[in-house]
């Protein structure tokens, strides 16, 4: 789960990591009631969206007079704005956040994840912070320094000192640092997020350090231990389809292809769409039913197929083991029978009471292809989507 700029900052003042000073504006009319208050030589506006490269896009500028905010918010606001992670249709601006434009005398990079090799939070840092810090990291991955938090003893001061020492601080600033590389572990276990970055943390004219920016990504499978969470979802920032799987608990990611799929497990899943490619075919999303089917995920599963307009064959994919396949045959015939679907279905159903799956499927006279064999199924599939146009 992914939240916005203002979110993030909102959770590191609440353990006391220092932020620049900061307001969240929904309407113009806020940004100019704030700009009058605060009577600040410069401000930075910046867009709040659930991607990078904002800057690059002109989504972050600073703001001398009134005349310029009233000129950015115009542009962005309730528009939808296009960055290199974004897809072609970008994500709507609904708020921006302005803050105290803060004087930089240094830009560096700090990063937490959790690394799946070592099952351990690592830490990672930079001298070289700033826009450009992917390009710079590629470049020259020997300016990344890395260290693993110990999931027994936990972070520790020396290692906030050692980052401090790789990152070319002195004096106050080490100490400063360490307190926030303290904080930000603990932040990370407490809040169970899956990535804290903060790029640009800088150094301002007075020596001191600030997490300019900041992208935070919590763990969605720990959300029940933090229900605080659910009211930060933005759903405009979603695409529409994964919010509704999301809604009924199923695993969907959008792709760019021509063939939906509709499949029990994520290896499964993961299998069926590699062997689409190799014959040629493009799959159009990843979607794990999972193992709990009830008639309404399957309905609702083909609802989130369909309503991509790219879609020109459906191929269903299901081994029975928890889940019985006569159960998903029957959630299948009531979709088609509700939906209307005119598109070709082809579904391989192995394991569980499969026959008689099967045999639902050919009694219902809905004109399914049954393919007992993958890939014969998996070939169809291809065939009848290029000749579906």
């Amino acid at each position: 789960m992914n939240i916005h700029e203002y979110q993030s900052k909102n959770l590191f003042s609440k353990y006391d990591i220092p932020i620049p000073k900061g307001y969240i504006c929904s309407t113009l009319a806020e940004a100019e009631e704030l700009f009058n208050k605060i009577k600040a030589d410069s401000l930075v506006m910046k867009c709040q969206v659930h991607a990078g490269g904002r800057s690059k896009s002109g989504a972050v500028k600073i703001a001398r007079n009134i005349e310029e905010i009233r000129d950015f918010f115009k542009k962005w606001l309730g528009k939808r704005l296009i960055t290199y992670q974004t897809d072609s249709n970008g994500q709507l601006v609904n708020k921006i956040l302005i803050e105290e434009n803060a004087a930089i005398d240094k830009e560096l990079y700090l990063s937490a994840v959790v690394d799946r090799e070592t099952y351990r939070i690592s830490f990672m840092v930079s001298v070289n912070g700033g826009v450009e810090i992917e390009r710079i990291i590629t470049k020259t991955p020997n300016m990344l320094y890395k260290i693993e938090i110990d999931p027994i003893t936990g972070p520790q001061q020396y290692q906030g000192r050692e980052l401090a020492f790789k990152l070319g601080l002195t004096g106050t600033q080490i100490n400063q640092f360490t307190d926030i590389f303290i904080k930000l572990a603990c932040m990370f276990t407490d809040l169970d997020l899956k990535l804290v970055e903060i790029n640009p943390l800088i150094v301002n004219k007075s020596g001191n350090l600030i997490c300019l920016d900041s992208k935070l990504s919590i763990d969605s499978n720990a959300l029940f231990r933090h229900p605080e969470f659910n009211k930060m979802i933005d759903s405009s920032q979603e695409d529409p389809r994964e919010a509704l799987a999301n809604k009924f608990e199923l695993s969907y990611v959008s792709l760019k292809g021509n063939i939906g799929c509709m499949v029990n497990g994520a290896g499964l899943a993961m299998g069926t769409m590699d062997i689409i490619k190799y014959y040629g075919g493009q799959p159009a999303n990843f979607l794990d039913v999972g193992g709990n089917v009830t008639n309404e995920r399957v309905i609702e599963a083909f609802k989130i197929i369909i309503s991509d307009n790219n879609i020109k064959s459906i191929l269903v994919n299901i081994f029975g083991g928890i889940v019985r396949c006569d159960f998903i045959a029957d959630g299948i015939i009531n979709a088609i029978k509700k939906l209307q679907i005119k598109l070709p279905i082809i579904i391989r159903l192995e394991g569980n009471n499969s026959e008689l799956g099967i045999k639902k499927l050919i009694n219902s006279n809905l004109g399914f292809t049954i393919r007992n064999d993958l890939i014969e199924a998996v070939k169809y599939a291809v065939s009848a989507a290029s000749e579906n146009k």
